[in-house]
């Protein structure tokens, strides 16, 4: 019986640093100007405004998480933790897709209040806060692109908050000018709305995706029939059985199977080719590989 345990290389120690690097200054930008939206909202009376800053608010808490997620995350493994704590970043991006749902809601149970009596907004000041906020939010959007947002779901859904919050902002604009030019109030809750819309999409995908991995779902880019029919491929493998692939965390793939060969085979020369292959192919560096002979007694060919 021979087993395989390849642990990948660790050349992500850059893309790493990258992510902190901008969760760091996306989390300083961000909790910086929350302020001072709340405090802009308070005096202009504007719920767009008021509901951007609660979105920083969540903002801020989640690129704080994902911060404290991807440093907690590179402590070592133990006898306790055998994966390290690697897979805290996935909770972190869960925490934070709850976050995205449960403000989008609290958005639109207050505009649903705004619409029957549209209040006075200060759109002359509500504009200029919301102006700056727009800035605010390009500039760590822009610092968050340049990490792995598309790899790394804890950095994503970052990047999603501040994607939001984005969004929101150019909402308010729009509703600061439809109220300053044609002194409609109702632009206030409706930018508010539409904001919360661009919110609960982000969130309903966050926090599907991180329940995905928590819940050992196979990745995204792995056709497991593609996979099974390469393994076949490779010349003595008879069959393969007991398939898992998961992942640990959004860019840590893992597979195990039993893989059936004939009794003549070099089963040290086969083990060396399945692995290859799968890192080749998919990816997967993390392989945990039981080579059985045909007569093994767990053995039981499929049809």
């Amino acid at each position: 019986m021979s087993h395989s345990h390849d642990h990948g290389s660790h050349s992500h120690h850059h893309a790493h640093n990258a992510n902190r690097k901008a969760l760091f200054i996306s989390f300083g930008l961000i909790f910086t100007f929350m302020v001072v939206e709340f405090i802009g909202g308070m005096l202009t009376n504007s719920l767009a405004l008021l509901s951007d800053a609660g979105h920083m608010l969540s903002d801020a808490a989640a690129l704080g998480l994902s911060l404290f997620a991807l440093t907690f995350g590179k402590k070592a493994a133990n006898a306790r933790k055998t994966y390290g704590y690697k897979r805290f970043e996935i909770l972190a991006a869960f925490i934070n897709g709850i976050a995205l749902l449960a403000i989008s809601f609290y958005i639109f149970w207050e505009a649903y209040h705004r619409f029957f009596s549209p209040p006075e907004v200060a759109s002359a000041g509500m504009l200029g806060i919301a102006a700056i906020g727009l800035l605010i939010n390009i500039a760590a959007a822009w610092m968050l692109m340049k990490g792995d947002t598309s790899g790394n779901l804890n950095l994503r859904s970052a990047f999603l908050h501040v994607l939001g919050d984005l969004l929101g902002s150019v909402g308010a604009i729009i509703a600061g000018l439809l109220m300053l030019f044609f002194n409609w109030n109702i632009a206030d809750p409706i930018a508010s709305v539409i904001a919360a819309l661009l919110v609960l999409g982000s969130g309903w995908r966050v926090t599907k995706d991180s329940v995905h991995v928590l819940m050992e779902g196979k990745p995204e880019h792995i056709d497991i029939e593609r996979l099974k029919n390469g393994l076949l491929s490779i010349p003595s493998v008879k069959d393969i059985h007991d398939l898992h692939i998961w992942s640990i965390t959004s860019d840590f793939p893992s597979l195990s199977c039993h893989v059936v060969v004939s009794e003549d085979g070099d089963r040290d020369r086969i083990l060396h080719q399945v692995s290859d292959y799968l890192k080749k192919e998919f990816k997967l560096g993390h392989v945990t590989l039981q080579i059985e002979g045909e007569n093994h007694s767990h053995y039981h060919p499929c049809n």
